[in-house]
């Protein structure tokens, strides 16, 4: 027990110091002082994500596109979500296929009553979900993302959504 209780407190003392120098990853508290020959790390591939505020802006952004849209719904609070980024996202041909579609996203951290009214339109308990939009704005529900998925596995539904 004594062994478990040093192995957290030195997990703990990782975290602080993470939360100090920048890191918001649990899974990488170092991250943000961790150095290759004196210079970040940049080599991961970054999605630029459009937030939407609720529902109707949502619709009116949908309508507006003229082209496939991603619909990616985050929380500060879900490991899952973190997990997508760190590990689908940043995958460089997730990146680039991403980059041929309108990437939203609905931030529902607050769960306040346009977050609810978002998860209850897509009948989705919480994050993550991804929900895909044809070219004309029409929902693919068949094309749907719940819960985490591996790079090469969710590129084969960013193919789905761009045909």
């Amino acid at each position: 027990m004594r062994a478990l209780g040093l192995l957290a407190a030195a997990w703990a003392l990782l975290l602080l110091v993470g939360l100090a120098t920048g890191s918001r990853d649990p899974l990488a508290p170092l991250k943000g002082i961790a150095q290759v020959n004196g210079a970040a790390q940049s080599s991961v591939a970054k999605v630029q994500f459009e937030r939407v505020q609720s529902l109707a802006e949502l619709e009116a952004r949908i309508a507006a596109a003229g082209k496939p849209v991603m619909l990616d719904f985050y929380a500060d609070w879900c490991i899952s979500c973190h997990e997508m980024e760190k590990f689908t996202f940043s995958d460089s041909r997730v990146a680039s296929a991403m980059n041929d579609m309108l990437v939203l996203q609905a931030d529902v951290t607050g769960n306040n009553e346009q977050d609810r009214e978002l998860l209850k339109r897509f009948r989705l308990f919480g994050p993550p979900g991804i929900i895909f939009f044809d070219r004309n704005g029409q929902e693919m529900k068949s094309n749907r993302v719940v819960g985490f998925q591996k790079a090469d596995k969710f590129l084969k539904k960013l193919q789905l959504a761009l045909r």
